[in-house]
């Protein structure tokens, strides 16, 4: 450092600790006030840093000092966990900074700051979506970054947050099937859904064991014209179940479930059937006891 720098960096710390933050944020020059700003930073008092920062921003405008001055802003910013603010700041200074050795750093922060910003999993999560959308493009710029390892774990986490929603949503759908009959039904596609979404999920087998009793309890509460079709369902499901997990241990839960299907249906097709022979008998003894049209002497 040169002894005049030296002497000015003097100087600040001086100032700031015997007048006060105020004081240099009103009288002290733009050097010093600058200076001021990267103590504060490197104290890690990060609400005078950024408030110096951002008024230097626009006076510093086309020096080196702006580009820095932005950069230590955005992560005065995130450190404070105004974790939206940080992302548009970070994402901003690679816009405006491209060339810049910090570019890389920039982008990667403004992606981690989204997700450190997205809501927990029981909430809506367009903000992690967004937040794996912004790693996502981290990634396709910088392949071979330092920062591509923590990036792929931020996506990772990320994903698991979207699974654990989509899982309890299918279990609510299931919950609350006994107020609101189409819940069933919803239950089963949207665990049809989850399955499709996340293949190698550990939930799957219980969502297929879930698709199996959802199905079931739909086609027990129908109305008996639309039982067989949705008796049916169940027993496709319980047979997609055996045949991607044949060790499972919800198999004698299901199997259960697929007898008793089973026999739902048989009793269906006999009813059927017999429905269909009274109404044959009672067409034909119409025939023959209705009166003859043109019939007896003139």
């Amino acid at each position: 450092m040169h002894f005049s720098r030296l002497i000015l960096v003097v100087l600040v710390v001086s100032l700031t600790a015997c007048n006060g933050f105020e004081k240099i944020r009103k009288s002290g020059t733009d050097e010093q006030k600058y200076q001021a700003a990267l103590n504060y930073y490197e104290k890690k008092d990060y609400d005078k840093a950024v408030l110096l920062f951002e008024e230097l921003k626009p006076i510093l405008r086309g020096s080196e000092q702006q580009e820095m001055a932005t950069f230590y802003e955005a992560y005065s910013n995130y450190y404070l966990g105004l974790y939206e603010l940080a992302s548009y700041q970070f994402k901003r200074f690679y816009e405006t900074f491209g060339r810049s050795e910090h570019a890389e750093e920039a982008l990667f922060r403004s992606a981690m700051a989204s997700y450190k910003g997205s809501l927990p999993y029981h909430l809506d999560q367009a903000s992690t979506t967004n937040a794996m959308d912004a790693m996502q493009s981290f990634l396709n710029a910088y392949p071979q970054s330092t920062y591509a390892q923590e990036a792929e774990k931020t996506m990772k986490d990320s994903r698991q947050k979207l699974e654990k929603k989509a899982y309890e949503k299918v279990q609510l759908y299931y919950r609350t099937s006994a107020a609101n009959l189409q819940n069933y039904r919803s239950a089963v596609v949207a665990a049809t859904n989850f399955q499709r979404e996340f293949p190698d999920s550990h939930y799957n087998e219980e969502m297929a064991l879930l698709k199996v009793q959802a199905q079931y309890d739909f086609a027990r509460n129908s109305l008996p014209a639309r039982q067989r079709e949705r008796y049916a369902e169940a027993v496709k499901f319980y047979q997609e179940l055996v045949d991607k997990y044949p060790q499972s241990n919800s198999l004698r839960k299901a199997e259960r479930l697929y007898v008793l299907g089973n026999q739902e249906i048989e009793k269906l097709v006999v009813q059927e059937r017999l429905a269909r022979e009274h109404q044959a008998s009672a067409d034909s003894l119409r025939a023959t006891t209705a009166p003859r049209v043109g019939g007896g002497n003139q």
